[in-house]
This record gives C-alpha cells, structure tokens and sequence, in this order.
C-alpha cells in the first residue's frame, strides 16, 4: 500500500522560510515522477512543483518560480520542498503527490496523495 507523508508545515512569518517533506512507502522512488500541489479555502488545487525520477529534472509552477525549490533524496525515498521568501498567498495545504509518468502538472496524473500539512503565512 502506498503512503505518502507530509511534514514541516506550520506557521512562519512573511518573508521566512519553511521546508516541507514526504516520505513515501509501499513504492519505490523509480517509480515515477513526483510533485507538490497546494490548495486554499475556496480555491481549486494549484500545481506547485514536480520532480523527475532521477530527480534531474524538475518543473516549478508560476507562483514557486524564484522563491520555492523541489528535490529528493531517493535513498530515503523523500522529497523535499524548499519554500523562502514566503508570502500571505503562500497559505494553503500543501499535498504530496507520486505517479507513475514524467513530470507534470496535472493532478489526475497523480494516482497517491497525502493528507496535506498546512502552511500558514502571517503578515
């Protein structure tokens, strides 16, 4: 059974930095791409970042470009996301998500989701 795990949530001044992780288990890291999306009240998912096999390869969303970096550490079977110069829009749940494909940024190409850590940006 696969299971994805998010930490590193929590609240953090504007301009701060946090990193969030997800370990995954019951799936091996080659299996497939891996990415980040995040939701907020009233909003639909947004795709954040993905993250290739090797992890050579990766591809930020709109709003992470300049600020937020991917990776992973495939011996620990994690990745990671590294999230500075937060802002107030950054305030969401952040989820974790593992295919089977490429990177993208589509959601419904991500069979396994987490349960989400929450990411709150004070002012």
């Amino acid at each position: 059974q696969v299971q994805l795990a998010e930490s590193g949530g929590g609240l953090v001044e504007a301009g701060n930095s946090l990193e969030l992780s997800c370990e995954a288990s019951g799936r091996p890291s080659s299996s497939g791409a891996m990415a980040w999306f995040r939701q907020s009240p009233g909003k639909e998912r947004e795709f954040v970042a993905s993250i290739s096999v090797s992890g050579g390869n990766n591809w930020l969303g709109d709003s992470a470009k300049g600020r937020f970096a991917i990776s992973k550490d495939s011996a620990k079977n994690t990745m990671y996301l590294q999230m500075n110069n937060l802002k107030p829009d950054d305030t969401a749940v952040y989820y974790c998500a593992a295919g089977a494909g490429g990177i993208t940024a589509t959601p419904t190409a991500y069979p396994y989701w987490g349960q989400g850590t929450q990411v709150t940006v004070a002012t």
